[in-house]
């Protein structure tokens, strides 16, 4: 059990233990004999800048400003770059490691990576949760532009630093190998499956529906590339093209387009049918997923979303309920026949799907129970987990069947 390696992860887009990905990793990898220290932002009730939570040595630093606009966008990177060097010293000086762990975004941790490779002959992991460049498309459009083509350089010197990479699916795998050209059999897939005794349900509220006959939920992050907008213009449809008046619509989380969601919400004229939660504790969360008919995924295909792992797709699969989204290659890998898929970014059909459900109770029942059977039987960190131990085990050497024996 005791194998005498040091792991520092460093994130930036989410608290931790928040950020249910790094957490679940964390956790794991010490349960497995590793020691794990964290770096990453405060936010929400995780303010403290240093605590040890189930063994884990947290690091926390003030968080940059909200992305609003590219120059924001751009500032972020080297805030939390700085940031992040001046705290893996102090981890150094404190505990040291073996290994850094970098989640993107950004691609800009391999410098810090590579600073300890020299200083300390430290490994170097690349967990690759997003695609960057195709990240910055998605949130502000237009053509490829020199900010695209320095963050594919970024990437590609990220990927030539790494002494492995982890890939979120098989999608970011093939990524990782033919346009980043890193060694295929270096690249270990951990999917993020929720763990399952997280997500229990609960019994059902009929008063979360708000006096209407069906709740239909979308969970998640609200920034420009998750679609909010296209839901609100499916449910526009649903509501005041075909008149149905009989669904309450809850939109949970929060995030850099919060408030344009909101005010494009009232704009339509949806006030009285879309509610918005922002962020909820875990357990306000389950309320709602135990209590909802449908469930929502409104990402609109593009080079991001079409290879990208929605965590709301797993977390609705857990709860056993049957969902509507686009037509996208790993979405449609995690749900399978378990959700109904509309024709990519269209919104209208992506409505009419809404109401297909909602008139077939059967149907939304038989998608449920497939959902759920998928996430235990293949998708559910339990058996996910497993793969980052066995990355770690390759990574420094050890003899992984003579540790199961």
């Amino acid at each position: 059990m005791e194998k005498n390696r040091r792991i520092l992860i460093i994130v930036e887009n989410l608290p931790v233990p928040f950020d249910r990905r790094v957490w679940l990793e964390s956790t794991t990898l010490k349960a497995a004999g590793y020691d794990v220290s964290v770096i990453c932002p405060q936010g929400m009730e995780y303010r403290e800048s240093f605590e040890v939570i189930d063994g884990i040595s947290i690091y926390r630093y003030p968080p940059p400003p909200e992305t609003t606009n590219k120059l924001s966008y751009a500032w972020e990177f080297p805030y939390c770059w700085i940031t992040s060097l001046k705290l893996a010293f102090r981890v150094a000086r404190r505990e040291g490691f073996d290994a850094i762990h970098a989640c993107n975004p950004p691609d800009t941790f391999f410098l810090i990576g590579l600073i300890f490779k020299l200083l300390r002959r430290s490994k170097f992991v690349f967990d690759q949760h997003d695609l960057c460049p195709e990240l910055y498309l998605s949130r502000f459009g237009g053509r490829r532009s020199v900010n695209f083509g320095l963050l594919r350089v970024l990437e590609w010197l990220t990927y030539r630093s790494a002494n492995m990479v982890i890939a979120t699916n098989l999608s970011y795998k093939e990524h990782a190998s033919t346009i980043g050209g890193f060694p295929e059999g270096k690249i270990h897939v951990v999917r993020s499956g929720p763990r399952i005794s997280r997500f229990t349900r609960v019994e059902p509220e009929e008063k979360l529906k708000n006096g209407k006959k069906h709740l239909i939920c979308y969970l998640g992050v609200m920034a420009p590339q998750d679609g909010l907008d296209y839901l609100l213009r499916s449910i526009r449809h649903v509501v005041d093209v075909v008149g149905r008046k009989d669904v309450h619509f809850v939109l949970i989380g929060s995030g850099d387009s919060f408030a344009d969601v909101k005010l494009l919400r009232d704009d339509l004229g949806l006030g009285d049918y879309v509610e918005m939660t922002g962020r909820i504790p875990d357990e306000n969360v389950r309320r709602y997923l135990s209590t909802a008919d449908v469930c929502a995924c409104p990402d609109p295909k593009n080079l991001l979303n079409d290879v990208s792992t929605m965590n709301k797709v797993l977390e609705y699969m857990t709860f056993a309920k049957p969902m509507v989204s686009f037509d996208l290659k790993e979405s449609r890998f995690s749900a399978g026949d378990g959700a109904l898929y509309a024709a990519p970014n269209d919104e209208i059909e992506f409505g009419e799907r809404i109401i297909q459900l909602l008139d077939d109770p059967e149907l939304r029942d038989r998608l449920g129970k497939q959902n759920r059977k998928r996430i235990e039987d293949v998708l559910c960190w339990e058996h996910t987990g497993e793969e980052i131990v066995k990355a770690y085990d390759t990574l420094f050497g050890f003899d992984v069947a003579r540790e199961e024996a």
